[in-house]
């Protein structure tokens, strides 16, 4: 007994360590992603232009333009990694990922829809992209539904949604060539010219999105375990399934609506916040946030200074790291079940 409570102990120690670095982490890179760029400013710059109210070109560049960027960067990162841990829940394979699986495609399609073909719902994109995410999760389970739920099924059911929803998009892209040029951002996932109007609805998206995703920690680690042990703690494993899927759907559709398709964090993060504190969703989950957070801030900082005059869009970073990621993790497994 007392052994367990020191390993319990050491366990939270260790967690509380690594969650302090990734807090050290962010305020670091926030602060070097405000000062750097076309025009470069100082540790004291930035500070001034944050706290002193002094109206200067630096105040108006820092607040007004790199500042929201920060913070939606933070936002995006932390929802689309809780969305992906979730979904490696629901499917106990550390490959799915909104973007691999459809669900982002689903938001994405819905969002290209009304871009290209009723742009005057514009207003609604984060409704319809809901919408979109909630009906490519329901095809994807219909298709794997045969006397039960099967993660296999549901991975290989994703993988061919995906496939169709990114033909209609290039088919539907193709018949608008002509208007294309905020949907080729969208596409690529940009943070480019985001205000504080784009932050403030994010907010709202993340507090609750992350909130239910809280909730469901406990539902997480129970289908960890496979089916049959789940229902022997009295989990209602297809259910749950659902209701993660559901909060999943939201956490990647939210993201869509605000910056587009940014795909790999949901992969990434998850993996490499199991190989620092574990795969209890308790402790992982909330390092999830965290290094979410810190991987989309550290590529837009990358894609936004690498090539002086050029911006990179943050989705175009990540698939370039995330790729070879993904294809590493394959190799890893070898097998789509883990189990």
């Amino acid at each position: 007994m007392q052994k367990t409570k020191q390993l319990h102990s050491t366990k939270r120690l260790k967690v509380g360590f690594i969650w302090g670095i990734l807090l050290v982490l962010i305020a670091g890179l926030s602060v070097t992603a405000i000062a750097i760029g076309s025009a470069r400013y100082s540790f004291s710059e930035v500070l001034n232009a944050l706290f002193s109210g002094e109206r200067s070109t630096a105040q108006t560049v820092v607040l007004s333009l790199r500042l929201p960027r920060v913070i939606l960067a933070l936002l995006i990162g932390a929802c689309l990694s809780a969305s992906g841990a979730l979904l490696q829940a629901v499917m106990r394979n550390p490959l799915a990922d909104p973007g691999t699986i459809g669900v982002s495609a689903g938001a994405g399609t819905m969002a290209i829809t009304v871009l290209l073909i009723f742009p005057n719902l514009t207003f609604s994109l984060p409704l319809f992209a809901f919408l979109g995410a909630a009906f490519a999760c329901f095809l994807i389970y219909s298709l794997a539904w045969k006397d039960g739920i099967n993660p296999v099924r549901i991975i290989l059911s994703g993988v061919a949604i995906n496939s169709v929803l990114g033909g209609y998009n290039a088919f539907l892209q193709l018949m608008n060539s002509d208007n294309l040029s905020g949907v080729l951002a969208f596409m690529n996932g940009s943070l480019s010219g985001m205000s504080w109007t784009q932050v403030r609805v994010m907010v709202v998206y993340a507090i609750l999105g992350l909130f239910l995703s809280i909730l469901c920690v406990k539902n997480a680690n129970a289908l960890q375990l496979g089916d049959e042990m789940a229902r022997n703690l009295g989990v209602k494993v297809n259910a749950s399934r659902i209701c993660l899927s559901a909060v999943a759907a939201f956490l990647a559709a939210s993201t869509v609506s605000v910056v587009g398709m940014i795909g790999f964090v949901g992969l990434v993060v998850p993996h490499i916040s199991r190989m620092l504190v574990g795969s209890d969703y308790k402790f992982m989950l909330p390092t999830c946030v965290l290094l979410g957070g810190v991987t989309l801030l550290f590529a837009d900082t990358i894609g936004r200074t690498a090539i002086p005059g050029l911006e990179i869009p943050v989705g175009i970073i990540m698939s370039v790291f995330g790729g070879p990621f993904f294809l590493y993790m394959l190799r890893k497994k070898g097998k789509f079940n883990e189990n």
